[in-house]
């Protein structure tokens, strides 16, 4: 797709995927709710104020774009894959000046956001997608969605039945040609980890993928390494526990860095899986606005899964006051529902979860995930028991 475009083709393709919103001299007077397709063809429905937001936040991207184009012009096109310092380089390589700011300005940049045009390739090197793909023969995607073509398993019954319902009324998504594509990369992945198979949720994650990556088989390997390498294993498996684990470590993240709020909601019996599971689960596709979710993902895919804690604490502290005034559960679903879906502008959100949300590191992270695993192993285990002890009763 690249090598046949010069750069400036790519700029000024990069420009013309960023239109100007403008709502009719009616609708401004009014303040009324207006719908418009984003980016990526979703239809998105919010006030003037949201429009205003949107251009502005357009308007950054246009300037961070500016920003990638001369980097290439300097550094050349690839420059964001030399060395950086979490390769494991050797450490008298990584103190050279070059390397250090490179991986500096790097990490910078991309919680700056990736420009669209850019982002499948940038991605595709940075993910380590490009890699996995390196080590199989070209045609393995080809071979594999060959090879399980008409074969049915509980996996594919189940895509089959959520293909309809993943991003309903979307142009190319909600429509057979879009079914199949996605259809395809779902049950080539659930024969390639069969301890995964198919979870729901993946099916937005894969759909916004197809989005970004324009082909199947770049949104496949994205997929891939998503789950392989970026997630915590077993996010998805039968039992969930992963997610189970990613959900307790969420909880004392927040009563750590959220104090208040913690406090509230346990005095609510409000328990924070109940909107927290979907975020982690969908990877926020279902709760954001699509461009705020990619900007989420631009850092996810280099940074890391400890993003997601992040992102998810960064909503609850916008919030905070709203918040600590809810008296009922309900009250605080609303909250969090309203402002998932309002949250236009990416830079507040990401803003939030660097900056006032403080460091967390992957390393403390994982080591919060090994003390709560033995609980929700235990927790899973007495689940199964009782269920097994159900069907022997009804026997």
């Amino acid at each position: 797709m690249y090598g046949t475009h010069s750069k400036r083709d790519l700029s000024l393709e990069f420009q013309s995927q960023i239109p100007i919103l403008r709502p009719s001299i009616h609708a401004r007077r009014a303040n009324l709710t207006v719908k418009f397709q984003d980016l990526y063809g979703f239809t998105v429905e919010g006030n003037v104020d949201d429009v205003n937001v949107l251009n502005e936040v357009r308007e950054k991207v246009r300037k961070q774009g500016r920003v990638w184009w001369a980097l290439e012009a300097s550094k050349g096109a690839n420059w964001y894959l030399q060395p950086s310092i979490s390769e494991g380089i050797d450490l008298k390589s990584s103190l050279k000046f070059s390397v250090l700011a490179n991986a500096i300005t790097l990490k910078r940049l991309i919680r700056k956001g990736i420009p669209p045009v850019l982002r499948p390739k940038v991605w595709f090197s940075l993910s380590g997608a490009a890699k996995k793909k390196s080590t199989v023969p070209e045609s393995y995607y080809n071979d594999l969605t060959k090879a399980v073509e008409g074969k049915v398993t509980p996996a594919t019954r189940q895509i089959d039945h959520d293909l309809p319902r993943t991003f309903p009324g979307h142009p190319w998504l909600d429509t057979p040609e879009g079914h199949a594509a996605l259809r395809r990369v779902l049950v080539g992945y659930s024969f390639r980890d069969s301890d995964v198979g198919y979870c729901q949720g993946l099916n937005y994650v894969a759909a916004l993928l197809l989005l970004v990556m324009k082909t199947e088989e770049d949104a496949f390997w994205m997929l891939a390494v998503l789950l392989e390498n970026v997630l915590v294993n077993d996010c998805y498996t039968t039992n969930l526990s992963g997610c189970h684990v990613e959900q307790r470590v969420f909880k004392d993240l927040l009563a750590k860095k959220c104090p208040r709020i913690a406090t509230h909601l346990e005095s609510l019996e409000f328990d924070v899986s109940l909107v927290a599971t979907e975020w982690f689960l969908c990877l926020f596709s279902k709760s954001l606005p699509s461009e705020t979710t990619l900007r989420v993902w631009d850092v996810l895919f280099y940074e890391g899964a400890k993003v997601l804690f992040h992102v998810a604490l960064a909503i609850f502290k916008m919030k905070e006051e709203e918040l600590l005034l809810t008296h009922h559960v309900g009250d605080v679903i609303n909250i969090l529902q309203k402002t998932t879906h309002h949250l236009f502008d990416p830079d507040e959100l990401l803003t939030v979860a660097f900056d006032k949300i403080g460091s967390m590191t992957t390393n403390t992270i994982s080591k919060q995930r090994k003390k709560q695993e033995p609980a929700v192993m235990a927790e899973l285990d007495q689940r199964l028991r009782r269920l097994n002890s159900i069907k022997v009763d009804e026997n």
